[in-house]
């Protein structure tokens, strides 16, 4: 039912999905979504996934996972964190992602809708001490296309070479609002 349910969604807003890559490569990963800066990517993201039958989970601010309306996020399978507190969440993540027959953790690595300096590596730790991939999904408001078309492996790879990796695919002109996006996600040290 969600896939339908996600197909009419993006269909209602004139979008269209796309995955260029087989949903078994990555039945267990952490899904990187960017650019992120507005509220509608959650939109656009949860009909994209539900479109694919893909089951995931998202860490979102606490705030959005209480009452009164809490149990709406909670049921689309939001988990609220508090980043006031210092959780060990790429723990915690990792092991979600290990103890599940199938499941994609989403991250929003920018950790604003606002531009961002350089991303949070987080997403990268999960990944490697989940020992699943990296894959890239997107919402291009330019083209009003969702998606998925990019898998990276981590094995042995450092955090500059997969930020590097992913630095090429996403472009200011796909987020709703481009002045938000900053292009350069990794701050390289001299």
């Amino acid at each position: 039912m969600k896939k339908i349910i996600g197909r009419f969604m993006l269909w209602i807003a004139g979008w269209k999905f796309e995955c260029s890559i087989p949903v078994n490569d990555f039945k267990k990963s952490v899904l990187v979504c960017a650019p992120h800066t507005t509220n509608w990517d959650f939109y656009y993201c949860l009909a994209c996934f539900w479109s694919m039958g893909i089951p995931y989970r998202i860490m979102i601010k606490d705030a959005y996972t209480k009452p009164w309306f809490g149990f709406i996020f909670k049921e689309l399978g939001c988990i609220g964190v508090n980043r006031g507190q210092h959780n060990n969440l790429v723990d915690y993540s990792a092991a979600l992602i290990k103890k599940s027959e199938s499941m994609s953790l989403i991250n929003t690595p920018e950790g604003t809708r606002s531009r961002a300096k350089e991303w949070k590596k987080g997403f990268y730790f999960i990944a490697k001490r989940a020992g699943v991939p990296v894959v890239l999904a997107y919402a291009d408001y330019k083209n009003k296309i969702a998606g998925i078309s990019k898998v990276i492996h981590i094995d042995d790879k450092t955090v500059e070479e997969v930020f590097n990796e992913i630095e090429g695919f996403y472009k200011p002109e796909m987020a709703k609002y481009p002045d938000n996006y900053n292009p350069q996600i990794y701050i390289r040290k001299e």
